[in-house]
Protein backbone atom coordinates (compact mmCIF):
# COMPACT_ATOMS: atom_id res chain seq x y z
CA UNK A 1 0.00 0.00 0.00
CA UNK A 2 1.29 3.53 -0.77
CA UNK A 3 2.79 5.52 2.11
CA UNK A 4 0.21 8.27 1.54
CA UNK A 5 -2.53 5.82 2.46
CA UNK A 6 -1.01 5.34 5.92
CA UNK A 7 -0.84 9.12 6.29
CA UNK A 8 -4.57 9.28 5.65
CA UNK A 9 -5.07 6.46 8.18
CA UNK A 10 -3.21 8.54 10.81
CA UNK A 11 -5.64 11.41 10.28
CA UNK A 12 -8.57 8.96 10.47
CA UNK A 13 -7.10 7.66 13.75
CA UNK A 14 -7.20 11.18 15.22
CA UNK A 15 -10.76 11.69 13.99
CA UNK A 16 -11.93 8.30 15.29
CA UNK A 17 -10.40 9.07 18.67
CA UNK A 18 -12.27 12.37 18.77
CA UNK A 19 -15.57 10.73 17.84
CA UNK A 20 -15.48 8.10 20.58
CA UNK A 21 -13.38 9.65 23.37
CA UNK A 22 -16.14 11.67 25.03
CA UNK A 23 -17.60 8.53 26.64
CA UNK A 24 -14.77 8.64 29.19
CA UNK A 25 -14.73 12.42 29.60
CA UNK A 26 -18.37 13.39 30.13
CA UNK A 27 -18.48 13.73 33.96
CA UNK A 28 -15.53 16.16 34.13
CA UNK A 29 -16.63 18.01 31.00
CA UNK A 30 -20.15 18.44 32.39
CA UNK A 31 -18.78 19.74 35.70
CA UNK A 32 -16.49 22.29 34.03
CA UNK A 33 -19.16 23.59 31.66
CA UNK A 34 -21.93 23.63 34.27
CA UNK A 35 -24.40 21.29 32.55
CA UNK A 36 -25.90 17.91 33.56
CA UNK A 37 -24.13 14.78 32.32
CA UNK A 38 -27.13 13.95 30.14
CA UNK A 39 -26.86 17.32 28.44
CA UNK A 40 -23.13 16.85 27.95
CA UNK A 41 -23.96 13.55 26.24
CA UNK A 42 -25.64 15.47 23.43
CA UNK A 43 -22.13 16.36 22.23
CA UNK A 44 -21.84 12.76 21.01
CA UNK A 45 -25.21 12.91 19.29
CA UNK A 46 -24.29 16.23 17.66
CA UNK A 47 -21.12 14.69 16.26
CA UNK A 48 -22.98 11.69 14.83
CA UNK A 49 -25.66 13.89 13.29
CA UNK A 50 -22.98 16.10 11.77
CA UNK A 51 -21.35 13.03 10.23
CA UNK A 52 -24.61 11.85 8.64
CA UNK A 53 -25.54 15.22 7.18
CA UNK A 54 -21.99 16.33 6.49
CA UNK A 55 -20.76 13.35 4.50
CA UNK A 56 -22.80 13.98 1.32
CA UNK A 57 -22.84 17.77 1.69
CA UNK A 58 -19.12 18.16 2.26
CA UNK A 59 -18.28 15.62 -0.44
CA UNK A 60 -20.46 17.51 -2.95
CA UNK A 61 -18.65 20.73 -2.02
CA UNK A 62 -15.25 19.06 -2.25
CA UNK A 63 -15.87 17.78 -5.76
CA UNK A 64 -14.88 21.25 -7.01
CA UNK A 65 -11.47 21.07 -5.33
CA UNK A 66 -8.39 18.96 -5.99
CA UNK A 67 -8.36 16.10 -3.49
CA UNK A 68 -5.21 17.19 -1.69
CA UNK A 69 -6.60 20.69 -1.16
CA UNK A 70 -9.89 19.27 0.14
CA UNK A 71 -8.09 16.95 2.55
CA UNK A 72 -5.93 19.80 3.85
CA UNK A 73 -8.88 22.16 4.33
CA UNK A 74 -11.00 19.57 6.13
CA UNK A 75 -8.17 18.42 8.39
CA UNK A 76 -7.10 21.99 9.17
CA UNK A 77 -10.67 22.84 10.18
CA UNK A 78 -10.84 19.70 12.31
CA UNK A 79 -7.60 20.63 14.08
CA UNK A 80 -8.68 24.25 14.63
CA UNK A 81 -12.00 23.41 16.26
CA UNK A 82 -10.29 21.04 18.70
CA UNK A 83 -7.99 23.85 19.73
CA UNK A 84 -11.03 26.10 20.13
CA UNK A 85 -12.81 23.43 22.17
CA UNK A 86 -9.80 22.97 24.45
CA UNK A 87 -9.69 26.71 25.13
CA UNK A 88 -13.41 27.13 25.79
CA UNK A 89 -15.45 26.83 28.97
CA UNK A 90 -18.79 27.35 27.23
CA UNK A 91 -20.96 24.34 26.51
CA UNK A 92 -22.58 26.19 23.59
CA UNK A 93 -19.16 26.77 22.01
CA UNK A 94 -18.24 23.14 22.56
CA UNK A 95 -21.47 22.04 20.89
CA UNK A 96 -20.71 24.17 17.85
CA UNK A 97 -17.14 22.85 17.68
CA UNK A 98 -18.41 19.25 17.76
CA UNK A 99 -20.78 19.88 14.87
CA UNK A 100 -18.05 21.61 12.84
CA UNK A 101 -15.58 18.84 13.70
CA UNK A 102 -18.10 16.25 12.49
CA UNK A 103 -18.66 18.11 9.22
CA UNK A 104 -14.90 18.32 8.68
CA UNK A 105 -14.46 14.67 9.63
CA UNK A 106 -17.22 13.58 7.26
CA UNK A 107 -15.79 15.59 4.38
CA UNK A 108 -12.27 14.34 5.03
CA UNK A 109 -13.33 10.70 5.23
CA UNK A 110 -15.40 10.89 2.04
CA UNK A 111 -12.50 12.43 0.09
CA UNK A 112 -9.96 10.12 1.77
CA UNK A 113 -11.90 7.03 0.65
CA UNK A 114 -11.92 8.33 -2.93
CA UNK A 115 -8.22 9.22 -2.74
CA UNK A 116 -7.34 5.83 -1.22
CA UNK A 117 -8.99 3.76 -3.95
CA UNK A 118 -7.48 6.04 -6.60
CA UNK A 119 -3.97 5.24 -5.30
CA UNK A 120 -4.28 1.48 -5.79
CA UNK A 121 -5.11 -0.98 -8.55
CA UNK A 122 -8.78 -1.22 -9.55
CA UNK A 123 -9.03 -4.66 -7.91
CA UNK A 124 -7.48 -3.56 -4.57
CA UNK A 125 -10.27 -1.32 -3.26
CA UNK A 126 -10.87 -3.66 -0.32
CA UNK A 127 -7.26 -3.51 0.89
CA UNK A 128 -7.21 0.28 0.53
CA UNK A 129 -10.47 0.62 2.47
CA UNK A 130 -9.26 -1.74 5.20
CA UNK A 131 -6.02 0.21 5.59
CA UNK A 132 -7.92 3.46 5.92
CA UNK A 133 -10.43 2.03 8.40
CA UNK A 134 -7.55 0.61 10.39
CA UNK A 135 -7.23 4.13 11.76
CA UNK A 136 -10.73 3.90 13.24
CA UNK A 137 -10.10 0.51 14.85
CA UNK A 138 -6.77 1.66 16.29
CA UNK A 139 -8.65 4.62 17.76
CA UNK A 140 -10.84 2.10 19.61
CA UNK A 141 -7.79 0.13 20.79
CA UNK A 142 -5.43 2.95 21.75
CA UNK A 143 -6.87 6.40 21.08
CA UNK A 144 -9.99 6.22 23.23
CA UNK A 145 -8.28 4.63 26.28
CA UNK A 146 -5.42 7.12 25.95
CA UNK A 147 -7.90 9.99 25.78
CA UNK A 148 -9.63 8.71 28.91
CA UNK A 149 -6.26 8.42 30.69
CA UNK A 150 -5.25 11.95 29.70
CA UNK A 151 -8.62 13.22 30.88
CA UNK A 152 -8.17 11.46 34.21
CA UNK A 153 -4.66 12.87 34.70
CA UNK A 154 -4.96 16.41 33.36
CA UNK A 155 -8.64 17.02 32.59
CA UNK A 156 -10.77 16.63 29.50
CA UNK A 157 -9.03 19.50 27.70
CA UNK A 158 -5.86 17.42 27.48
CA UNK A 159 -7.65 14.91 25.28
CA UNK A 160 -8.74 17.68 22.91
CA UNK A 161 -5.16 18.97 22.73
CA UNK A 162 -3.91 15.45 22.04
CA UNK A 163 -6.27 15.05 19.07
CA UNK A 164 -5.02 18.37 17.67
CA UNK A 165 -1.38 17.33 18.15
CA UNK A 166 -1.91 14.00 16.36
CA UNK A 167 -3.67 15.80 13.50
CA UNK A 168 -0.77 18.24 12.98
CA UNK A 169 1.81 15.79 11.58
CA UNK A 170 -0.86 14.22 9.37
CA UNK A 171 -1.61 17.69 7.99
CA UNK A 172 2.06 18.22 7.11
CA UNK A 173 2.43 14.74 5.62
CA UNK A 174 -0.61 15.16 3.38
CA UNK A 175 1.02 18.23 1.83
CA UNK A 176 4.02 16.21 0.74
CA UNK A 177 2.77 12.67 0.13
CA UNK A 178 -0.82 12.65 -1.14
CA UNK A 179 -0.98 13.01 -4.93
CA UNK A 180 -3.18 15.73 -6.39
CA UNK A 181 -5.66 15.25 -9.22
CA UNK A 182 -5.30 17.73 -12.04
CA UNK A 183 -8.81 17.21 -13.39
CA UNK A 184 -10.42 19.11 -10.51
CA UNK A 185 -8.30 22.18 -11.23
CA UNK A 186 -9.52 22.39 -14.84
CA UNK A 187 -13.16 21.54 -14.20
CA UNK A 188 -15.69 24.35 -14.67
CA UNK A 189 -18.69 24.87 -12.31
CA UNK A 190 -20.97 23.41 -14.97
CA UNK A 191 -18.69 20.37 -15.25
CA UNK A 192 -18.83 19.96 -11.47
CA UNK A 193 -22.64 20.13 -11.42
CA UNK A 194 -22.93 17.64 -14.26
CA UNK A 195 -20.48 15.32 -12.54
CA UNK A 196 -22.41 15.53 -9.29
CA UNK A 197 -25.70 14.66 -11.02
CA UNK A 198 -23.98 11.75 -12.74
CA UNK A 199 -22.63 10.41 -9.44
CA UNK A 200 -26.01 10.76 -7.72
CA UNK A 201 -27.65 8.74 -10.51
CA UNK A 202 -25.14 5.98 -9.89
CA UNK A 203 -25.92 6.03 -6.17
CA UNK A 204 -29.62 5.59 -6.93
CA UNK A 205 -29.05 2.15 -8.42
CA UNK A 206 -30.60 -0.80 -6.60
CA UNK A 207 -27.30 -2.65 -6.15
CA UNK A 208 -25.64 0.35 -4.51
CA UNK A 209 -28.58 1.07 -2.20
CA UNK A 210 -28.71 -2.58 -1.14
CA UNK A 211 -25.06 -2.65 -0.08
CA UNK A 212 -25.40 0.67 1.78
CA UNK A 213 -28.54 -0.48 3.56
CA UNK A 214 -26.97 -3.75 4.69
CA UNK A 215 -23.90 -1.82 5.85
CA UNK A 216 -26.07 0.46 7.98
CA UNK A 217 -27.77 -2.56 9.59
CA UNK A 218 -24.47 -4.28 10.37
CA UNK A 219 -22.99 -1.11 11.87
CA UNK A 220 -26.19 -0.51 13.83
CA UNK A 221 -25.84 -3.95 15.36
CA UNK A 222 -22.18 -3.36 16.21
CA UNK A 223 -22.67 -0.01 17.91
CA UNK A 224 -25.89 -0.99 19.66
CA UNK A 225 -24.04 -3.63 21.68
CA UNK A 226 -20.80 -1.63 21.94
CA UNK A 227 -22.59 1.37 23.46
CA UNK A 228 -23.99 -0.75 26.30
CA UNK A 229 -20.98 -3.04 26.73
CA UNK A 230 -19.90 -1.47 30.04
CA UNK A 231 -23.17 -2.15 31.94
CA UNK A 232 -23.41 -5.58 30.31
CA UNK A 233 -20.02 -6.72 31.60
CA UNK A 234 -20.42 -5.15 35.06
CA UNK A 235 -24.12 -5.72 35.81
CA UNK A 236 -24.64 -9.05 34.02
CA UNK A 237 -21.23 -10.72 33.64
CA UNK A 238 -20.10 -9.56 37.09
CA UNK A 239 -16.79 -7.96 36.11
CA UNK A 240 -15.53 -5.10 38.26
CA UNK A 241 -15.50 -1.54 36.92
CA UNK A 242 -11.76 -1.76 36.40
CA UNK A 243 -12.32 -4.40 33.72
CA UNK A 244 -14.33 -2.08 31.48
CA UNK A 245 -11.35 -0.38 29.74
CA UNK A 246 -9.71 -3.77 29.23
CA UNK A 247 -12.81 -5.27 27.62
CA UNK A 248 -13.29 -2.19 25.45
CA UNK A 249 -9.68 -2.71 24.32
CA UNK A 250 -10.46 -6.39 23.63
CA UNK A 251 -13.32 -5.27 21.39
CA UNK A 252 -10.99 -2.79 19.70
CA UNK A 253 -8.33 -5.45 19.14
CA UNK A 254 -10.97 -7.67 17.60
CA UNK A 255 -12.13 -4.88 15.31
CA UNK A 256 -8.55 -4.25 14.17
CA UNK A 257 -8.05 -7.95 13.50
CA UNK A 258 -11.31 -8.11 11.56
CA UNK A 259 -10.50 -5.12 9.35
CA UNK A 260 -7.00 -6.44 8.71
CA UNK A 261 -8.19 -9.94 7.80
CA UNK A 262 -10.96 -8.67 5.56
CA UNK A 263 -8.60 -6.42 3.58
CA UNK A 264 -7.66 -8.94 0.91
CA UNK A 265 -10.80 -11.05 1.22
CA UNK A 266 -12.99 -8.03 0.40
CA UNK A 267 -11.37 -7.98 -3.04
CA UNK A 268 -11.11 -11.71 -3.74
CA UNK A 269 -13.77 -13.52 -1.68
CA UNK A 270 -16.46 -11.00 -0.74
CA UNK A 271 -19.30 -13.53 -1.03
CA UNK A 272 -17.53 -15.84 1.41
CA UNK A 273 -16.94 -13.02 3.90
CA UNK A 274 -20.54 -11.85 3.74
CA UNK A 275 -22.11 -15.32 3.85
CA UNK A 276 -19.91 -16.92 6.51
CA UNK A 277 -19.11 -13.72 8.39
CA UNK A 278 -22.71 -12.49 8.35
CA UNK A 279 -24.02 -15.78 9.69
CA UNK A 280 -21.32 -15.96 12.35
CA UNK A 281 -21.98 -12.35 13.33
CA UNK A 282 -25.67 -13.05 13.96
CA UNK A 283 -24.90 -16.26 15.86
CA UNK A 284 -22.26 -14.44 17.92
CA UNK A 285 -24.69 -11.76 19.11
CA UNK A 286 -27.17 -14.49 20.10
CA UNK A 287 -24.41 -16.31 21.98
CA UNK A 288 -23.25 -13.15 23.77
CA UNK A 289 -26.81 -12.36 24.86
CA UNK A 290 -27.42 -15.92 26.03
CA UNK A 291 -24.11 -16.35 27.88
CA UNK A 292 -23.60 -12.79 29.12
CA UNK A 293 -23.58 -14.04 32.70
CA UNK A 294 -20.64 -16.38 32.02
CA UNK A 295 -17.41 -14.33 32.31
CA UNK A 296 -15.30 -16.99 30.60
CA UNK A 297 -17.53 -16.77 27.54
CA UNK A 298 -17.86 -12.98 27.45
CA UNK A 299 -14.19 -12.16 26.76
CA UNK A 300 -13.73 -14.31 23.61
CA UNK A 301 -17.18 -13.34 22.34
CA UNK A 302 -16.42 -9.62 22.72
CA UNK A 303 -13.24 -10.12 20.68
CA UNK A 304 -15.02 -12.21 18.06
CA UNK A 305 -17.88 -9.77 17.63
CA UNK A 306 -15.51 -6.86 17.23
CA UNK A 307 -13.67 -8.80 14.52
CA UNK A 308 -16.82 -9.96 12.73
CA UNK A 309 -18.66 -6.64 12.96
CA UNK A 310 -15.81 -4.57 11.55
CA UNK A 311 -14.67 -7.27 9.12
CA UNK A 312 -18.10 -7.60 7.53
CA UNK A 313 -18.65 -3.83 7.70
CA UNK A 314 -15.33 -3.10 6.00
CA UNK A 315 -16.14 -5.60 3.25
CA UNK A 316 -19.51 -3.93 2.65
CA UNK A 317 -17.85 -0.53 2.29
CA UNK A 318 -15.44 -1.98 -0.26
CA UNK A 319 -18.31 -3.57 -2.20
CA UNK A 320 -20.20 -0.27 -2.16
CA UNK A 321 -17.15 1.38 -3.72
CA UNK A 322 -16.99 -1.32 -6.40
CA UNK A 323 -20.70 -0.91 -7.11
CA UNK A 324 -20.37 2.87 -7.23
CA UNK A 325 -17.09 2.96 -9.17
CA UNK A 326 -18.52 5.75 -11.35
CA UNK A 327 -19.24 7.85 -8.25
CA UNK A 328 -15.83 7.90 -6.54
CA UNK A 329 -16.38 10.90 -4.24
CA UNK A 330 -20.08 10.63 -3.48
CA UNK A 331 -19.82 6.85 -3.15
CA UNK A 332 -17.44 7.25 -0.23
CA UNK A 333 -19.66 9.96 1.22
CA UNK A 334 -22.80 7.84 1.12
CA UNK A 335 -20.93 4.87 2.60
CA UNK A 336 -19.79 7.13 5.45
CA UNK A 337 -23.33 8.42 5.97
CA UNK A 338 -24.81 4.90 5.91
CA UNK A 339 -22.43 3.66 8.58
CA UNK A 340 -23.19 6.64 10.79
CA UNK A 341 -26.94 6.12 10.37
CA UNK A 342 -26.34 2.69 11.84
CA UNK A 343 -24.13 4.14 14.59
CA UNK A 344 -26.99 6.45 15.61
CA UNK A 345 -30.02 4.19 15.18
CA UNK A 346 -28.47 1.11 16.80
CA UNK A 347 -27.70 2.73 20.19
CA UNK A 348 -31.12 4.46 20.16
CA UNK A 349 -32.87 1.10 19.75
CA UNK A 350 -30.68 -0.40 22.47
CA UNK A 351 -31.51 2.49 24.78
CA UNK A 352 -35.23 2.03 24.19
CA UNK A 353 -34.88 -1.64 25.12
CA UNK A 354 -33.00 -0.80 28.34
CA UNK A 355 -35.39 2.01 29.29
CA UNK A 356 -38.28 -0.37 28.65
CA UNK A 357 -37.07 -2.52 31.54
CA UNK A 358 -35.72 -5.38 29.44
CA UNK A 359 -32.32 -5.38 31.11
CA UNK A 360 -28.77 -4.96 29.86
CA UNK A 361 -28.85 -8.09 27.71
CA UNK A 362 -31.57 -6.44 25.62
CA UNK A 363 -29.24 -4.29 23.45
CA UNK A 364 -27.33 -7.44 22.48
CA UNK A 365 -30.59 -9.12 21.46
CA UNK A 366 -31.37 -5.99 19.41
CA UNK A 367 -27.95 -6.37 17.78
CA UNK A 368 -28.77 -9.98 16.97
CA UNK A 369 -32.04 -8.88 15.37
CA UNK A 370 -30.38 -6.17 13.29
CA UNK A 371 -27.69 -8.60 12.13
CA UNK A 372 -30.34 -11.17 11.20
CA UNK A 373 -32.23 -8.58 9.13
CA UNK A 374 -28.93 -7.61 7.46
CA UNK A 375 -28.23 -11.26 6.68
CA UNK A 376 -31.67 -11.74 5.13
CA UNK A 377 -31.61 -8.46 3.22
CA UNK A 378 -28.12 -9.19 1.96
CA UNK A 379 -28.98 -12.63 0.59
CA UNK A 380 -28.76 -11.35 -3.02
CA UNK A 381 -25.17 -10.32 -2.32
CA UNK A 382 -24.09 -13.90 -1.65
CA UNK A 383 -26.52 -15.97 -3.72
CA UNK A 384 -25.65 -17.72 -6.93
CA UNK A 385 -26.45 -15.81 -10.08
CA UNK A 386 -27.46 -17.62 -13.22
CA UNK A 387 -26.30 -16.64 -16.67
CA UNK A 388 -23.01 -16.11 -18.40
CA UNK A 389 -19.97 -14.98 -16.43
CA UNK A 390 -17.12 -12.80 -17.57
CA UNK A 391 -14.69 -14.63 -15.32
CA UNK A 392 -11.44 -13.43 -16.83
CA UNK A 393 -12.54 -10.04 -18.15
CA UNK A 394 -12.59 -7.01 -15.80
CA UNK A 395 -16.10 -5.66 -15.40
CA UNK A 396 -16.57 -2.28 -17.06
CA UNK A 397 -18.73 -1.04 -14.18
CA UNK A 398 -16.99 -2.19 -11.01
CA UNK A 399 -13.54 -2.98 -12.49
CA UNK A 400 -13.46 -6.36 -10.73
CA UNK A 401 -12.26 -9.60 -12.26
CA UNK A 402 -13.98 -12.92 -11.64
CA UNK A 403 -17.39 -14.09 -10.52
CA UNK A 404 -16.76 -13.71 -6.81
CA UNK A 405 -15.37 -10.20 -7.01
CA UNK A 406 -17.81 -8.63 -9.46
CA UNK A 407 -20.44 -6.62 -7.63
CA UNK A 408 -22.58 -6.10 -10.70
CA UNK A 409 -23.69 -9.74 -10.65
CA UNK A 410 -25.17 -9.35 -7.18
CA UNK A 411 -28.58 -8.21 -8.33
Amino acid sequence: MPFALYVLALAVFAQGTSEFMLSGLLPDLAHDTGVPVGTAGTLTSAFAAGMIVGAPLMAALARRWPRRRALLLFLAAFLAVHVAGALSSSFAVLLVTRVVAALANAGFLAVAVAAAVAMVRPDAKGRATATLLGGVTLACVAGVPAGALLGHLWGWRAAFWAVALVSAPALVAIMTSVPDDASARTATPSDARAGLRRELRVLGRRDVLLVLGVGALVNGATFCAFTYLAPLVTRVAGFGDGWVPALLAVFGLGSFAGVTASGRLADTRPRTVLAVGGGALTAGWVALAAFADVPAAVVPLVFAQGALGFGVGSTLIARALYAAADAPTMGGAFATAALNVGAVVGPVLGGLAVDGGLGYRAPVWVSAGLAAVALAAGAPLVGRVSGARRAAVPCSTCSASGRDACVCAWT
